[in-house]
């Protein structure tokens, strides 16, 4: 498998078997960090991080992510660029690309990242943007194979907004991968049809099945993955937070959900989460709206069905993955 001097801005762009390889050397170099074997196989290499949002799971992921394979690591915040600003994406991009080997963004909308790739003409890797956040969706599937032992099959809900790019992301994997994808939410909070229609054609390929359903009880019967985010996207005024919370109180992911889809099912979540008033927004939403907790409560996120640091977790080990298999 050859993916050197790839891009990785979505997964519509790889392969079944290319996501499966990604994968599955991700595995391999997490059990090569766990013995204490050195695998610096980018070494010397120079990698930009551009976050116009910032992040702790995928700063650091990618920042360890890179010294352990011998690189050098510059992070660039909101502040410490000029591109979008007093230089063009095409200009900034043209100029990391002669000075490093590889870039990493995390933003807005997705032709930012697109076009960083089309003038950079090195490796771009895509850290979240409103659109897809193809990282998460390798740890999510590294971390479902470690404890399931397979993909192909599994079922997986999403319950909440799924509009965005966790929503998009998890569809897009699914339908690569042959795992089956439901989004438990109210109508108007389903997946852009257009994107759907892909993934549907996708589908047919793999085996997997697309559902989208009001239900939540039809949804997660049997379900082995229970998936959810923070119900406000990172950007997102405060001001929707009352509408969300009307919306999408009855998608939470509590007890009862659990218990519905089984007690072999797992708890995902890619994290921030406010599953209690121990951050300043989720203490003042939850007080405001007399909540305990907002899209997961507390008993579920600390469960022993929760494997959210495990997820987090092999966020790094995957990223170190997509860096060392495209620039390696």
């Amino acid at each position: 498998m050859n993916l050197k001097g790839k891009n990785f801005l979505k997964l519509l762009d790889f392969s079944s078997e290319e996501i499966d390889y990604l994968i599955n050397l991700a595995a391999e170099l997490k059990q090569k960090k766990k013995n204490g074997i050195e695998h610096k196989l980018c070494s010397g290499k120079n990698i930009a991080l551009i976050f116009e949002k910032t992040s702790t799971r995928t700063r650091c992921s990618f920042e360890v992510a890179a010294h352990d394979l011998g690189m050098n690591v510059t992070y660039l915040d909101p502040d410490s660029s000029q591109m979008g600003k007093k230089e063009s994406i095409a200009d900034t991009a043209r100029v990391l690309g002669r000075m490093f080997d590889a870039i990493e963004y995390r933003g807005y909308e997705q032709s930012i990242v697109e076009e960083l790739a089309e003038y950079a003409k090195i490796p771009v890797y895509n850290g979240l943007t409103n659109e897809f956040h193809p990282t998460q969706i390798l740890a999510d599937f590294l971390t479902i194979k470690e404890h399931f032992g397979r993909l192909k099959g599994i079922n997986l809900v999403y319950m909440g907004d799924a509009r965005y790019n966790m929503g998009n992301s998890l569809m897009v994997g699914c339908a690569k991968m042959g795992v089956n994808f439901t989004a438990c939410a109210p109508k108007k909070y389903f997946p852009d049809q257009k994107l759907i229609e892909i993934c549907r054609e996708v589908a047919k390929e793999t085996g997997a099945k697309l559902e989208f359903c009001e239900d939540t009880k039809a949804a997660t019967k049997g379900a082995d993955v229970i998936y959810t985010d923070i119900w406000v996207s990172m950007g997102e005024p405060i001001c929707v937070w009352e509408e969300r919370i009307k919306d999408l109180s009855d998608y939470q992911v509590n007890e009862s959900v659990m218990e519905n889809a089984g007690q072999n099912a797992v708890f995902m979540h890619c994290l921030p989460s406010y599953h209690d008033k121990k951050t300043t927004v989720g203490k003042e939403m939850c007080e405001k709206f007399g909540r305990d907790s907002l899209e997961v409560t507390d008993r579920v996120f600390e469960s022993a069905q929760s494997i959210v640091f495990d997820e987090a977790e092999n966020r790094m080990h995957t990223i170190k993955a997509v860096i060392a298999a495209t620039l390696g």
